[in-house]
């Protein structure tokens, strides 16, 4: 993998696991938080612990744009931004005993019983970052929700490998636009620090570094009929190609499709293109995806398409 310079992570550069010094390129206490909308305690932390070695995890692709220009505005450099699911970064990227500490400030409480199963601070993930955090380290959460609160308390207590400390909020953590919201009207908020004192064998890690997703086979794109949607179901999740499109420029096709792993969503974009005697398939370099299991069997599915369309396979590095 090769090292990353800029602020935001792209999954295709990570690595399962990925060393921290290969993020920072430096030395120095790996610090997390989930979920930092606009950016403002991310950013606190980085002005006031220059030390730190920041990674934030938020699913919102325009509050990661937006703290992206704040630290670009605050010269802030040694924090890295990823858009998608903070329990991936947990469970698949970071090494065992990496992390020295983890915020979760005013997370979605997800109050409907029915979502309770998308909550982060459940059991299971308490039990991987066990794993995660260097020897006494720790997860504080700070929020303004009180049954998310008792439900994240006793989540951490049946782990069996965490001590619940409850305390005051940071002052950063009241200064954040839902912290001033909740203050205004006089909801009181809530905060605990979640100390490790156990550590649970880690988990089985995402598989990656699926090497040459492509396929070459006989035949001509030029007589290929209308494109369905094509579903594909494998052990840990599944491959959707969506939708086909016509390349104006050559008799190319582009097929949109998606990928859902555990903790993981990605958009991938595979071309199928003309070749001396034949058609080539391939995975596009768009959005830098991981290849990972769901990547191979999304361009699987768009070859075995292109065979029942009457094309002949005849070699498939997958």
């Amino acid at each position: 993998m090769d090292r990353v310079h800029d602020i935001i992570l792209k999954a295709g550069e990570l690595a399962t696991p990925t060393p921290a010094t290969t993020l920072f390129e430096r030395e120095g206490p790996l610090v997390l938080e989930v979920g930092f909308g606009g950016g403002h305690y991310l950013e606190h932390l980085g002005l006031t612990h220059p030390e730190w070695n920041l990674v934030g995890a938020e699913v919102s692709l325009g509050s990661v744009w937006r703290t992206y220009r704040r630290m670009k505005r605050n010269g802030i450099s040694e924090v890295r931004l990823f858009k998608g699911n903070a329990r991936f970064l947990v469970r698949d990227v970071f090494e065992e005993h990496s992390l020295d500490r983890v915020f979760v400030n005013f997370p979605d409480p997800w109050p409907r019983k029915k979502h309770f199963k998308n909550r982060l601070l459940q059991a299971p993930f308490f039990q991987i970052l066990s794993s995660r955090l260097v020897k006494g380290g720790s997860l504080f959460l700070t929020t303004d929700h009180p049954e998310y609160y008792s439900f994240s308390v006793e989540q951490g207590k049946e782990s069996g490998c965490f001590e619940v400390i409850p305390g005051d909020p940071p002052p950063a953590t009241l200064e954040t636009k839902y912290a001033r919201k909740w203050l205004d009207q006089n909801k009181p908020i809530y905060h605990a620090e979640f100390r490790c004192t156990k550590v649970i064998p880690s988990a089985p890690r995402l598989i990656t570094a699926i090497d040459m997703q492509h396929a070459s086979l006989k035949g001509s794109l030029k007589d290929v009929g209308p494109f369905t949607k094509q579903v594909r179901s494998f052990q840990g999740g599944h491959a959707i190609v969506l939708e086909a499109y016509r390349d104006l420029a050559s008799d190319g096709l582009l097929f949109k499709a998606t990928t859902e792993e555990p903790d993981m969503r990605q958009e991938l974009l595979i071309q199928a293109w003309p070749k001396k005697d034949g058609v080539y398939v391939s995975l596009q370099p768009f959005g830098d995806p991981m290849t990972t299991k769901g990547v191979r069997e999304a361009v699987m599915a768009v070859t075995d398409w292109l065979v029942s369309q009457g094309l002949e396979l005849e070699q498939a590095w997958v």
